[in-house]
Formats: C-alpha cells, structure tokens, sequence
C-alpha cells in the first residue's frame, strides 16, 4: 500500500473515532486495528492526522472510545515487548502506537479528571492475558513503561543482535541479559557497538514517547514543596524496572560520546546528514528528566573512597530510590569521570569552534540540557566536583559557560540560561580549587565581545562579569549578587588582575557607590560590600602580583573616601535621591585600556521579537543559596551559619553584616524594586544599560511609595563598611606614589607600577581578616526553579512534532518577547 492510502485509511479512522457516538468495543480489532496495523505513517503524519481539536472532543464527548484507544495502544505495544518484535509488520504497529500515544498523551494530562487514568488498572489487561494472576494489577502507566524499557533492549529493532542465526533461536526477550547490549562504549562498558541509524530512529521515537509520559509535571503548577515526584519517573527509574542500569548507562554514555564534528573532518557533517544528533538530544532530555530529585530533601550516598570491581560505587548507605540518581552518584572511577568530562566539555564548546571555521562542523543546540547534566553531577556525585577541579580540565567547562553568559545577556528569552551558568559557577566557586585553576594564563581567543586583554582565566571571568552587569538587560539583576559572590569566593586566590579587570572591579564599585544608587533600594548597598571585600582579601592574601589593582585603587581613592564620608543626614539622602532625575555625569575611562571588542565577535544581541519563552519561577536569595563559612589556616572549612539571627533583615538589613570582614549576604527580593544599573552613559563603546530608561520611570515611585530611606538606616550599615585596609594602604602608598611622580616629573604608569611591584605592606595593613566563602547549598527553591527551567527547555525545543505546543500546561507560563 503506498503512502498516500495509508495516510488516508488512518485520517479516516481518526474520523470514524471523532465522529461514533457510541462506545466501540476493545474486543472490536476490525475498528482498533487501522490505526496501527496497516498504516506506515510518520511521527509528523500523525501529528498533522490527529488534530488538538478533535482528540479533545473524543476526550469531552465519548471518553470510552479515548480511553480504549489508549489501552489497545499500550496493548499492543506490551505484546510488542513481549514477543521480540522479530517481523518488520511487528515494528512497525510499536512505531505506530508509539507515535500515537505522543499526540494523545498531553491532552489527558492536560484535563485534571484524566490525570488517574493511565493509574488505575484495566480488567483483564494483565499479562498473564485471561489468567487471573497478580500481573493483572498493572496500572496501564506501568504497563507501558516497562514495555518501553523492554522495547529499548529489542534485538534487531533498536539494539544489534548477537545471534548469527534464524528466527528460530531468536534471543529469547526475557532471558536477554540488557547490560550485554548498552548502546554506547562509556561509564561501564567497553564495547562500542556498531553504529546504526534504524536503531537510533527507533530508539528516539521510543524515547519520545516515554519523555512524553514524564511530561505530566508540565501539567501541575509549580509547587513550593518540590517534594511532589513524579510518579511515571518513580516507577520507571525503580527497581521494578530490570532495565534501569544499561539504560541510564546507555542514556549517559550515548551523550557524553557523541562528537558532532563529523570523526574530526571539517565540513563532514554536510556531506553525511548526522542521524545520532536526535537520538543525544532526546537522551540529554529525558536523562535530565529522570534526575529531576531534590537533593536538599534526601540524603545522597555517602562518599567513603572505596573502590570496587564495578563502575558504580558500593557506598552504604544505599542512597535515594530513584536509581538512575543513585548510580548518578555512586560513579566513582577516574577514567569514567574523564569521560564524561570530556564528553561534556567537547559539546559545550562546539558552537564556540563554530566561530573560527563557520560551518566547517555541525553546531549542536542543546547545551542548555548539558548545562543541567553538568548541575546534577555535581550536585548529586561530589567526587565528581573534585575530580573537575582537580586539573585545569575545569576551565573547558568554564569558557563555554561565560561564552554563553556573555552571548545571551542582552536577551530577555535566554534569563534561563544565565541562571543556570551563573548557579554553576557559584557551585564550583565555593571550592578552593576553582579560584586557584583560574590563574592559568587565558590563550584561547573565543571571539567574544568583550574587550582585548592579556590575562588569566580570571581576568576573563571579571571582564565578562562588567559586560552583564553594565550592558546586560533589567531582568538580570537578581544575580548581580550571585556574580559578586562568585568574585568574592575567588579572590583570595588570585594573583595577579590584568589592568583591563582591575579597572573593571573599581568602575563597578565607582557605579555602586553613588549616593542615588545606594540610598534607592534596601538591598543595594551589600554590591559595594562584596567589592570592598573582593579588595581586602586581594590586599591582604595576594598583595604580591597584585599590583595593577594596587594601582586602580590609588587612582580611584576619591571613591573610598566619599563611601567613608557618605553623608547620612535626611535632606542629603533626598537631595541624592532628586539627583537621580537628571543624567549621572559619565565615568571616567581609561582610554588606553579600553579599546575595541576582540576581532570576529558580534556584539550580544536581544531577542528578535516574537521568539517565544517560558516563565521561571524566583530563584532564592544569596542568603538562602549559599552558606557561610570560615577557612582555617589549614584550609579546612567550618560553617558560620549555626548561630541564629536576632533580628530580621527588615528591622535592620546590616544585621546580615556581624561577619568578618563585613561580609554582605542578605536576601534580595524579587523583583527587585529599582533598577540595579545607575550608569546611563555608553560603556567601552557598547550602547548604554538597558535599565537606564526603566531607572528614570521608577525613580519617582521609588523615591515616593516604595522606599524610603532613613538616617538611621544609612548609619547602620556605613559604620560597618570595612574600609580599614584598604584606608591603611592608601595612607602608606599614596605620599610614596605622588613623591616618585614629583621628583621624576612623571605622568607614565610602567615606573608607578614597578615601584608598587617591589613595595611591601608587611607589618603596616591590620591583621588579615579570616577567609570567608559562600558556599551554594541545596535547598527547595532552586530544585523548584530547576525543574521548571529544564521542562520549559523541553517544551521549546520540541517543535518537530510540536508534542506540547498548544496544550494547557500549568508549570509555567509561554510568553512572547
């Protein structure tokens, strides 16, 4: 039968179903048959066949007929499972039901009295067939998960045989051993199988469906308890199913192999379309599904540094239920994390290869879901962070990461992404050994709009920190805590700041440290402790090396003492909120230091109008993401966080200051009620700030209804502001500095800089501060955010069929930029 008649002889039968008013018997296979027997459809025919609106009047007004349809499906794709699929009539009524079941699964999800259906339990549907066994239980969702799990490991269909021989001795379904046939050679298995696209089509299209049956959280609003489980991931990443281990192994190691490059030959991909691509992105989807657990509520397994003959560590205690998150994070050999390292690394950095040789390799879309991979592995598998760290294997995670931060932060359809590369530099950020890494020398020139220098990896990070926080768009603004944080976990480690970040930091500090902006909102005055205290663990751990930022902090003195002058009496307060109306006098730039963007870049762009995106939830505050704590000589950590707070932060915000060092870390509400932009003038040749104009619209309100700004509040965090080493050096250095420029009449930097390179302030600043790091904890908001950050990538991405466009779902909002 060719394809046209096909096609049609489906359409038709969805019409007969559209239009019975009667209930039609599951018994009847004449009627049930023509929707899978005799039809080669694709997943887009049926997509186009089966239109929203009539399986929504199916469902509304013979819900009987929706109901059978969906228990022979799922019959049909159990006996599927049961049989081995040897004939090619077989695979292709599975491929059938398959894509069926994906255009009809969202519109029960979609209707809450649906929502038991596929739970309860269907006469007779057992496997036992007419037998009256204890199989005969089975909810139908059971039943088609592990038909699906059973479908992946299919001999012929989607895994290789290993028999050499007739139908006859076919691999028999059950006894099949499924860790015998692991899709890709990785974590725990050494083989790799020949490639082949008909198992890779088949698998996808399974693989499909079964994100498809995940997807009911898409339909349930977000939660503030996130302890609601999924119950279709429950089961199928539990013990009841034989084959969860080859298939999260499977699942992982068919992402974290995959090379996009075409085997390492330019410009490969365009002669040889890339059939593996679908299949990884669909397995990053659905292994970032599976993993979906909050961490903060469970206890995960215990890292004891055994190892044993397995890929998968034997810590006691046995960890959380879910298995794919409990082999997550018992992986535990060296040579299994470099692979996943590497694996990962590679396809993050693909589209930053892109810009070199354009086109000459295939540009993966898909690093939002490696990004959330990255996150639960080192969230759920410590000793998986520590072997990142261990080695400067970390900053091929790191540069892709501000290649994306830097790319996206002017478009309001990617706030998702900067959240996400932002949470994962915190994370890494509270480990010594990040900030340590980051003083390796920065060769690579990733085209990147962002000034030229000549620096280390940390120079980078704080030159493209400056870029979001000064040109990026208003809605990033409740992570310029989280940026500063990450500069502040890293300073103490830093040895030696280019000039182009040193004159970064302080252009930062000069804009914060404005009268209007610090008296305009509650929370706006801890970004000016955070840099205070980014220069005092520099100057009293790394002053050796240090010395271009010595320098931009002599040059830049007026903004320390007006901070320590900082007037607090009422009328000024309010004469600095009126200055606000009219535009700030530009700052002052370097001319020599900040020149054009690097050569090849484009400069970010916003998003085209129309794209469409989803909503996020709000993230916590840096208070509740992070932890304090202190480093002893010895390095060790110890928590600061167990002494309770006495008063709230709204009675008193500098409460949240009694740490060492003045350390800021207060909550931020959301949205935050003014602008966190105050430049209006054009930085290093970009436009000027988005908030700009939202500044001046807020002003009034602000200063009017929202905020208003006491002396008394002003004094109690100014008496804290720890200006004390930073005074002291600047009462040794600056008489030395302007002595040298008078008797050598000098206006050139390079002597300046030599005289500070060779100086010392042994035995003149006070006695250093302790360290302190915040540390990212786990807690119920970020999983929240997580997941509705990753299902909303989901949705978007799935356009080709479109499986969730045009459906009701409730875990966030489809808005259009």
């Amino acid at each position: 039968m060719g394809s046209a008649d096909s096609k049609l002889n489906f359409r038709k039968a969805v019409i007969q179903l559209t239009t019975k008013t009667q209930p039609v018997e599951a018994t009847d296979d004449a009627f049930w048959d023509q929707f899978w027997a005799d039809t080669a459809t694709s997943v887009q025919d049926v997509f186009a066949l089966v239109p929203a609106a009539e399986i929504r009047a199916v469902r509304e007004e013979s819900p009987s007929n929706l109901a059978t349809l969906c228990y022979k499906a799922v019959e049909k794709l159990v006996q599927g499972a049961e049989s081995g699929c040897h004939s090619e009539k077989e695979r292709q009524i599975v491929l059938n039901c398959s894509r069926l079941l994906t255009r009809v699964l969202p519109y029960i999800f979609e209707d809450p009295d649906w929502r038991g259906f596929f739970w309860s339990t269907v006469p007779g549907a057992g496997r036992g067939g007419g037998e009256d066994d204890d199989e005969n239980a089975r909810p139908l969702a059971e039943s088609l998960l592990l038909a699906i799990a059973d479908l992946l490991f299919c001999p012929d269909f989607t895994v290789q045989s290993h028999r050499r021989s007739t139908v006859d001795s076919a691999e028999d379904i059950h006894s099949l051993d499924s860790c015998e046939y692991i899709w890709e050679a990785g974590v725990g298995f050494a083989h790799s199988p020949q490639p082949s696209y008909i198992h890779d089509m088949n698998r996808m299209e399974l693989l499909k469906l079964l994100l498809t049956c995940f997807s009911e959280a898409m339909y349930l609003p977000p939660a503030p308890d996130s302890g609601n489980t999924n119950p279709w991931v429950q089961f199928f990443c539990s013990a009841e199913n034989r084959h969860a281990l080859p298939l999260f192994t499977s699942l992982l190691n068919t992402v974290c192999a995959y090379d996009p490059v075409g085997y390492g030959i330019p410009y490969n991909h365009l002669i040889f379309s890339d059939y593996r691509e679908p299949l990884v992105e669909e397995a990053a989807q659905v292994l970032i599904v599976t993993l979906d657990h909050d961490s903060a509520t469970s206890t995960s397994p215990t890292v004891d540094g055994t190892t044993t003959g397995t890929a998968m560590d034997d810590a006691d205690p046995p960890g959380p239920e879910n298995l794919f998150v409990n082999y997550l994070s018992r992986i535990h050999r060296e040579e299994d994390f470099q692979f996943i390292l590497k694996g990962i690394a590679r396809l993050l950095s693909n589209p930053l290869v892109q810009t070199y040789l354009p086109n000459s390799t295939k540009k993966i879309q898909f690093h939002q879901e490696l990004l959330v991979l990255f996150w639960k592995l080192c969230d759920f598998n410590k000793k998986f962070l520590f072997f990142v760290l261990k080695s400067s294997d970390v900053l091929d995670i790191l540069v892709p990461i501000l290649y994306f931060l830097n790319d996206a932060r002017a478009d309001q359809s990617r706030v998702g992404l900067m959240h996400i590369g932002v949470f994962i530099l915190l994370l890494l950020s509270g480990e010594r050994n990040f900030g340590v890494r980051l003083n390796k020398p920065y060769s690579v020139r990733v085209p990147m709009d962002i000034p030229v220098f000549t620096g280390t990896h940390a120079d980078l990070l704080i030159v493209v920190f400056h870029k979001i926080i000064t040109s990026g768009h208003q809605r990033l603004q409740p992570l310029f805590d989280c940026l500063l944080t990450i500069v502040v976990n890293v300073s103490p480690y830093l040895k030696s700041l280019s000039m182009v970040a040193a004159n970064k930091l302080l252009h930062l500090l000069e804009a914060f440290s404005t009268t209007w902006f610090l008296f305009s909102a509650a929370q706006n005055h801890h970004l000016v402790f955070f840099l205070l205290e980014v220069f005092n663990n520099i100057i009293q751990y790394q002053f050796d090396g240090n010395s271009n930022l010595v320098y931009a902090i002599i040059r830049k003195r007026s903004v320390f003492h007006q901070l320590a002058n900082l007037p607090t009496d009422l009328p000024a307060i309010h004469k600095a909120l009126q200055r606000r109306r009219r535009a700030p006098e530009p700052l002052s730039r370097t001319g020599s230091q900040e020149g054009a963007s690097m050569e090849g870049s484009r400069p970010a762009a916003p998003a085209e109008p129309g794209t469409l995106k989803t909503s996020l939830v709000a993230t916590p505050g840096i208070d509740k993401l992070t932890e304090k704590s202190q480093v002893s000589e010895d390095g060790t950590l110890r928590s600061l966080e167990s002494a309770p707070q006495q008063n709230s932060a709204e009675g008193s915000p500098a409460a949240e200051f009694e740490t060492v060092g003045g350390a800021a870390s207060a909550p931020y509400p959301h949205p935050v009620p003014t602008p966190t932009t105050p430049q209006s003038h054009s930085f290093s040749g970009t436009r000027s700030p988005a908030g700009v104009r939202e500044q001046r619209r807020l002003s009034n309100a602000s200063a009017s209804g929202q905020w208003n700004p006491t002396s008394e509040w002003v004094l109690s965090w100014k008496s804290k502001l720890p200006l004390q080493t930073i005074m002291r050096l600047l009462q040794v250095l600056v008489p030395q500095v302007e002595k040298i420029c008078i008797d050598k009449g000098l206006t050139d930097e390079s002597e300046i800089l030599r005289f500070l390179q060779h100086g010392t302030l042994v035995g003149l600043l006070p006695v250093p501060h302790p360290i302190l790091i915040r540390k990212y904890q786990a807690n119920s908001g970020t999983a929240m955010w997580f997941r509705t950050y990753m299902w909303g990538v989901i949705y978007l991405r799935n356009v080709d069929p479109p499986v969730w466009y045009d459906t009701d779902v409730k875990l966030f909002e489809i808005q259009r930029v």
